[in-house]
C-alpha cells in the first residue's frame, strides 16, 4: 500500500518551467517513446494524473502535461480567459517541445480542448482519448431551463463583481467545500483524498486566482462536440464514467452512435465511476488506453 501511495502521488512528477507570451507555465514529462500530451479539466492541474503518468511513461511513451494558464501551478493574469487561447496555448507547447505526431488526452473540459486540437491543428495530433468530455467551457443559455438559468446567470454577475466576488470565491474554495464537491462528482469517496483536495485547494489561493474563475464562468462556451466530431479524421478512444452527475452518460449518446459506425472509433464506460475515471479507476482507464494505443495510433503511425 505504502508503494502504491508513492507511485501515486504528485510529489513523484518532475515540476518544469515553461515561458508562454511572457506568462509561467507548468508542466512535466517522463518516459520515451511516442508523445502523449494529458490536458485536464476546470479547476485541476497536472497533478490530477499522477495515476496515469507513471504507468503510461513506462509502457514506452513519452508522457507529457502541463497546467493551463489559470491553473495549477501556471500563471493567473488578468485575461479573458476561452478555450480558444489554452487551445493556442497547447499547439505553442506542442511546438516548443513536442514536434511529433502526439495523442492528446483530456478530461472534462481537457477532453473538448482535445477534440479542438484534432478538429483544428490535425497536422499535429496522432489521435485523441476524450474522458467525460464537456460540452462546453460552460452551459450554453438554452441547456438551462428556467429558473436555473436565471439563478447561473445572477450568480456569475456576483462572482464577477469586485464587490461581492472575492467573498464567494473565499467561500467556495474552502477545503470543506472542495471535498463536498468531490464526494459528488467522484463515485468512490475513498478516491476523495487530503491529497487531492490540498491539489484544488491550494492554486485557489495564487494571487489572481478569484478573478480567473470569474471570467471563465463568464466566458463563452465555444464550438459543441457536435460542430467537431465531423472535422475529426484520426482514431479516438472515448471513455466515460457512467455515474458522472455532471455530464451524464446520456449525454454519450453521439459518441456511442459514431464507435458503432466509425471503425477508427471505440467508446467504453466505466461502471462505477463519476467525472474523472482516470484519478478514481486508474487501473481501468489505463488499461484502455494503453490496449488502444496499441490497436490504433501504432498502426496509423506505421502507415504514415
Amino acid at each position: 500500500m505504502a508503494i502504491a501511495h508513492q507511485l501515486n502521488s504528485l510529489n513523484t512528477l518532475d515540476k518544469l518551467s515553461w515561458t508562454w507570451q511572457g506568462h509561467h507555465i507548468q508542466y512535466t514529462v517522463r518516459g520515451e517513446g511516442q508523445p502523449l500530451l494529458l490536458i485536464h479539466g476546470f479547476g485541476a492541474s497536472l497533478g490530477h494524473w499522477r495515476k496515469n503518468i507513471p504507468v503510461l511513461a513506462k509502457s514506452g511513451y513519452r508522457v507529457y502535461a502541463l497546467d493551463l494558464l489559470g491553473f495549477g501551478g501556471s500563471a493567473k493574469p488578468a485575461l479573458d480567459y476561452h478555450l480558444e487561447l489554452w487551445q493556442q496555448q497547447i499547439v505553442d507547447f506542442w511546438s516548443a517541445h513536442i514536434n511529433q505526431p502526439t495523442v492528446f488526452v483530456g478530461n472534462s473540459i481537457g477532453g473538448l480542448l482535445s477534440m479542438m486540437l484534432l478538429a483544428n491543428h490535425p497536422e499535429i495530433a496522432a489521435g485523441g482519448v476524450l474522458i467525460n468530455c464537456a460540452g462546453g467551457l460552460n452551459h450554453r443559455p438554452d441547456e438551462l431551463k428556467l429558473p436555473l438559468r436565471l439563478i447561473m446567470g445572477g450568480f456569475a454577475k456576483l462572482v464577477s463583481s469586485p464587490l461581492t466576488g472575492k467573498l464567494i470565491f473565499d467561500s467556495i474554495r474552502r477545503k470543506h467545500r472542495i471535498r463536498r464537491t468531490l464526494y459528488q462528482v467522484y463515485r468512490d469517496r475513498a478516491a476523495v483524498t487530503d491529497e487531492l483536495v490540498d491539489m484544488l485547494y491550494d492554486p485557489s489561493c495564487d494571487l489572481g486566482a478569484q478573478k480567473v474563475f470569474a471570467s471563465v464562468l463568464t466566458a463563452p462556451a465555444g464550438s459543441p462536440p457536435l460542430e467537431l466530431l465531423p472535422k475529426i479524421d484520426l482514431p479516438l478512444l472515448i471513455l466515460w464514467g457512467e455515474k458522472d452527475p455532471w455530464t451524464p452518460i446520456k449525454g454519450a449518446k453521439i459518441y456511442q452512435e459514431l464507435a458503432a459506425t466509425e471503425p477508427q472509433v471505440e467508446f467504453a464506460s466505466i461502471p462505477n465511476a463519476g467525472h474523472c475515471p482516470h484519478d478514481e479507476k486508474p487501473e481501468i482507464v489505463n488499461k484502455y488506453i494503453l490496449n488502444w494505443l496499441d490497436k490504433f495510433t501504432l498502426s496509423h503511425s506505421a502507415r504514415s
